[in-house]
Protein backbone atom coordinates (compact mmCIF):
# COMPACT_ATOMS: atom_id res chain seq x y z
CA UNK A 1 0.00 0.00 0.00
CA UNK A 2 2.84 2.35 0.91
CA UNK A 3 4.63 1.60 -2.36
CA UNK A 4 1.40 2.20 -4.26
CA UNK A 5 0.94 5.64 -2.67
CA UNK A 6 4.59 6.51 -3.29
CA UNK A 7 4.33 5.44 -6.92
CA UNK A 8 1.20 7.56 -7.37
CA UNK A 9 2.87 10.57 -5.71
CA UNK A 10 5.88 10.27 -8.02
CA UNK A 11 3.64 10.20 -11.09
CA UNK A 12 1.65 13.23 -9.89
CA UNK A 13 4.89 15.10 -9.22
CA UNK A 14 6.22 14.18 -12.67
CA UNK A 15 3.02 15.39 -14.35
CA UNK A 16 3.23 18.62 -12.31
CA UNK A 17 6.81 19.27 -13.46
CA UNK A 18 5.87 18.55 -17.08
CA UNK A 19 2.94 20.96 -16.76
CA UNK A 20 5.26 23.61 -15.31
CA UNK A 21 7.76 23.19 -18.14
CA UNK A 22 5.21 23.37 -20.95
CA UNK A 23 3.64 26.40 -19.30
CA UNK A 24 6.37 28.27 -21.17
CA UNK A 25 4.78 27.20 -24.46
CA UNK A 26 2.27 29.87 -25.44
CA UNK A 27 0.48 29.79 -28.78
CA UNK A 28 -1.04 32.97 -30.25
CA UNK A 29 -4.44 32.80 -31.95
CA UNK A 30 -5.27 34.87 -35.05
CA UNK A 31 -7.89 37.59 -34.54
CA UNK A 32 -7.26 37.75 -30.79
CA UNK A 33 -5.20 40.36 -28.91
CA UNK A 34 -1.51 39.55 -28.66
CA UNK A 35 -1.62 39.21 -24.87
CA UNK A 36 -4.02 36.26 -25.13
CA UNK A 37 -2.12 33.07 -25.92
CA UNK A 38 -3.08 29.43 -25.47
CA UNK A 39 -1.33 27.77 -22.55
CA UNK A 40 -1.23 23.98 -22.99
CA UNK A 41 -0.11 23.20 -19.44
CA UNK A 42 -3.61 22.00 -18.47
CA UNK A 43 -3.02 18.84 -20.51
CA UNK A 44 -0.89 16.96 -17.90
CA UNK A 45 -3.41 17.95 -15.21
CA UNK A 46 -6.30 16.61 -17.33
CA UNK A 47 -4.40 13.38 -17.94
CA UNK A 48 -3.77 13.15 -14.19
CA UNK A 49 -7.43 13.79 -13.43
CA UNK A 50 -8.50 11.01 -15.81
CA UNK A 51 -5.90 8.57 -14.51
CA UNK A 52 -6.09 9.24 -10.75
CA UNK A 53 -9.12 11.44 -10.06
CA UNK A 54 -10.24 15.09 -10.08
CA UNK A 55 -8.51 16.00 -6.81
CA UNK A 56 -5.16 14.75 -8.10
CA UNK A 57 -5.65 16.75 -11.30
CA UNK A 58 -6.28 19.89 -9.27
CA UNK A 59 -3.18 19.17 -7.18
CA UNK A 60 -1.15 19.03 -10.42
CA UNK A 61 -2.59 22.43 -11.36
CA UNK A 62 -1.63 23.79 -7.93
CA UNK A 63 1.95 22.49 -7.96
CA UNK A 64 2.44 23.71 -11.54
CA UNK A 65 1.41 27.24 -10.63
CA UNK A 66 3.42 27.30 -7.41
CA UNK A 67 6.53 26.31 -9.38
CA UNK A 68 5.80 28.92 -12.03
CA UNK A 69 5.16 31.55 -9.37
CA UNK A 70 8.46 30.81 -7.65
CA UNK A 71 10.66 30.53 -10.74
CA UNK A 72 9.04 32.50 -13.53
CA UNK A 73 6.28 34.87 -12.41
CA UNK A 74 6.02 38.25 -14.08
CA UNK A 75 2.73 39.15 -12.44
CA UNK A 76 3.43 38.95 -8.69
CA UNK A 77 1.57 35.60 -8.54
CA UNK A 78 -1.63 37.18 -9.91
CA UNK A 79 -1.41 35.31 -13.21
CA UNK A 80 -0.64 32.05 -11.41
CA UNK A 81 -3.65 32.41 -9.11
CA UNK A 82 -5.92 33.07 -12.09
CA UNK A 83 -4.37 30.19 -14.04
CA UNK A 84 -4.96 27.84 -11.12
CA UNK A 85 -8.57 28.91 -10.56
CA UNK A 86 -9.51 28.56 -14.22
CA UNK A 87 -7.47 25.39 -14.75
CA UNK A 88 -8.94 23.77 -11.64
CA UNK A 89 -12.43 24.23 -13.11
CA UNK A 90 -11.80 22.37 -16.38
CA UNK A 91 -9.68 19.72 -14.65
CA UNK A 92 -12.03 19.20 -11.70
CA UNK A 93 -15.20 19.22 -13.80
CA UNK A 94 -13.79 16.89 -16.45
CA UNK A 95 -12.31 14.56 -13.82
CA UNK A 96 -15.57 14.26 -11.87
CA UNK A 97 -17.64 13.46 -14.96
CA UNK A 98 -15.11 10.98 -16.37
CA UNK A 99 -14.71 9.20 -13.01
CA UNK A 100 -18.36 8.12 -13.13
CA UNK A 101 -18.05 6.39 -16.50
CA UNK A 102 -14.60 5.78 -17.97
CA UNK A 103 -15.38 5.52 -21.68
CA UNK A 104 -14.25 7.55 -24.68
CA UNK A 105 -17.74 8.99 -25.06
CA UNK A 106 -17.71 10.03 -21.41
CA UNK A 107 -14.26 11.59 -21.83
CA UNK A 108 -15.47 13.69 -24.76
CA UNK A 109 -18.55 14.79 -22.81
CA UNK A 110 -16.44 15.52 -19.72
CA UNK A 111 -14.00 17.70 -21.66
CA UNK A 112 -16.80 19.52 -23.48
CA UNK A 113 -18.59 20.38 -20.24
CA UNK A 114 -15.26 21.18 -18.60
CA UNK A 115 -14.38 23.60 -21.41
CA UNK A 116 -17.71 25.41 -21.07
CA UNK A 117 -17.31 25.59 -17.30
CA UNK A 118 -13.76 26.91 -17.73
CA UNK A 119 -14.96 29.65 -20.08
CA UNK A 120 -17.58 30.79 -17.57
CA UNK A 121 -15.03 30.65 -14.76
CA UNK A 122 -12.51 32.63 -16.83
CA UNK A 123 -15.11 35.35 -17.39
CA UNK A 124 -15.82 35.60 -13.66
CA UNK A 125 -12.15 35.42 -12.64
CA UNK A 126 -11.14 38.12 -15.12
CA UNK A 127 -14.00 40.41 -14.15
CA UNK A 128 -13.81 40.06 -10.37
CA UNK A 129 -10.20 39.01 -9.67
CA UNK A 130 -7.59 39.18 -12.43
CA UNK A 131 -8.22 42.54 -14.10
CA UNK A 132 -8.90 44.45 -10.83
CA UNK A 133 -5.69 43.01 -9.30
CA UNK A 134 -3.65 43.87 -12.38
CA UNK A 135 -4.92 47.42 -12.09
CA UNK A 136 -4.36 47.70 -8.35
CA UNK A 137 -1.08 45.81 -7.91
CA UNK A 138 0.67 46.17 -11.27
CA UNK A 139 -0.88 49.50 -12.32
CA UNK A 140 -2.18 48.04 -15.57
CA UNK A 141 -5.47 49.86 -16.25
CA UNK A 142 -8.43 47.69 -17.23
CA UNK A 143 -9.22 50.14 -20.01
CA UNK A 144 -5.87 49.35 -21.62
CA UNK A 145 -6.89 45.70 -22.06
CA UNK A 146 -10.24 46.79 -23.47
CA UNK A 147 -8.58 49.14 -25.96
CA UNK A 148 -6.12 46.49 -27.11
CA UNK A 149 -8.95 44.04 -27.68
CA UNK A 150 -11.08 46.65 -29.47
CA UNK A 151 -8.34 47.10 -32.08
CA UNK A 152 -8.79 43.45 -33.02
CA UNK A 153 -12.54 43.17 -32.48
CA UNK A 154 -14.67 46.32 -32.94
CA UNK A 155 -17.48 44.68 -30.96
CA UNK A 156 -15.39 45.23 -27.82
CA UNK A 157 -16.38 48.62 -26.41
CA UNK A 158 -16.26 48.17 -22.64
CA UNK A 159 -15.33 45.64 -19.95
CA UNK A 160 -18.44 43.48 -20.37
CA UNK A 161 -18.06 43.22 -24.13
CA UNK A 162 -14.35 42.53 -23.61
CA UNK A 163 -15.30 39.57 -21.41
CA UNK A 164 -18.08 38.40 -23.76
CA UNK A 165 -16.29 38.71 -27.11
CA UNK A 166 -12.69 38.08 -26.09
CA UNK A 167 -12.26 36.12 -22.85
CA UNK A 168 -15.15 33.67 -23.33
CA UNK A 169 -14.46 32.68 -26.97
CA UNK A 170 -10.72 32.52 -26.32
CA UNK A 171 -11.22 30.02 -23.51
CA UNK A 172 -13.69 27.98 -25.55
CA UNK A 173 -11.07 27.68 -28.30
CA UNK A 174 -8.43 26.83 -25.70
CA UNK A 175 -10.75 24.19 -24.22
CA UNK A 176 -11.26 22.54 -27.61
CA UNK A 177 -7.51 22.63 -28.31
CA UNK A 178 -6.37 21.06 -25.03
CA UNK A 179 -9.27 18.58 -25.13
CA UNK A 180 -8.28 17.24 -28.55
CA UNK A 181 -4.66 16.81 -27.46
CA UNK A 182 -5.69 15.20 -24.16
CA UNK A 183 -7.94 12.70 -25.94
CA UNK A 184 -5.15 11.89 -28.38
CA UNK A 185 -2.52 11.42 -25.69
CA UNK A 186 -4.43 9.74 -22.86
CA UNK A 187 -4.90 6.40 -24.61
CA UNK A 188 -1.14 5.98 -25.07
CA UNK A 189 -0.13 7.47 -21.69
CA UNK A 190 -2.75 5.70 -19.57
CA UNK A 191 -1.08 2.23 -19.57
CA UNK A 192 2.12 3.76 -18.16
CA UNK A 193 0.25 5.62 -15.43
CA UNK A 194 -1.71 2.49 -14.48
CA UNK A 195 1.18 0.06 -14.89
CA UNK A 196 1.78 -0.34 -11.15
CA UNK A 197 -1.90 -1.10 -10.49
CA UNK A 198 -1.98 -3.70 -13.25
CA UNK A 199 1.13 -5.41 -11.90
CA UNK A 200 -0.35 -5.48 -8.40
CA UNK A 201 -3.53 -7.09 -9.69
CA UNK A 202 -1.52 -9.77 -11.52
CA UNK A 203 0.52 -10.42 -8.36
CA UNK A 204 -2.67 -10.97 -6.37
CA UNK A 205 -3.91 -13.50 -8.91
Amino acid sequence: MRNKKLNKSIKITLLSVIAFLIMYIELPIPFFPEFLKIDVSDIPALIGAFAFGPLEGIIIELIKNILHGVFATKTAFIGEVANFLVGAVIVGTSGIIYRGNKTKKSAILALAIGSIAMSIAAAMVNYYVLLPLYEKVLNVPIQASVELASKVNPMVTDLWTFILWTIVPFNLIKGVFVSIITLGMYKSVSPMLHKENAENELAKN
